[in-house]
């Protein structure tokens, strides 16, 4: 097979989109789960413990634990999963702490976004990276 050098560029060109465009999917898709989750109002920042490894060696099981006080609910994030929203916490006027601990499934490298719901109606949003060595995702 002989390639002209219009044709190498053509190739390189699109291998190089290709490479942009799932990053750029999975933005839309993390900031469409979050203005559901939000209604559309910009949270602030702080306000929220995340307590993960800082590397995880798989990604399959990744141990995460959230905490803020006063929540109403708490939703975890993975900003380059295929699917960005991952777990959605209640707190009930009862509940004795608003913490929740849970092991989610991380496609790589990426940070894992937490967005609370407070008692007043107001959101408040912290973020940690997680460094991944074997994808959970396929990856």
């Amino acid at each position: 097979m002989n390639l002209t050098r219009r044709q190498a560029l053509i190739t390189a060109i699109s291998a190089a989109v290709a490479g942009v465009l799932p990053r750029s999917a999975s933005a839309t898709a993390l900031d469409d789960a979050m203005a559901a989750f939000t209604g559309g109002v910009e949270p602030t920042e702080g306000g929220i413990i995340i307590t993960a490894p800082e590397i995880a060696e798989n990604g399959n099981t990744v141990p995460v634990e959230v905490e803020s006080e006063g929540a109403a609910r708490i939703t975890i994030f993975a900003t380059l999963n295929p699917s960005p929203g991952v777990a959605t916490f209640t707190f009930g006027p009862l509940a004795g702490a608003q913490r929740a601990s849970t092991r989610i499934r991380l496609a790589e490298t990426q940070d894992v976004v937490v967005v609370a719901e407070m008692a007043d109606g107001t959101y408040q949003m912290a973020a940690q990276e997680v460094k991944v060595t074997i994808g959970g995702c396929g990856g």
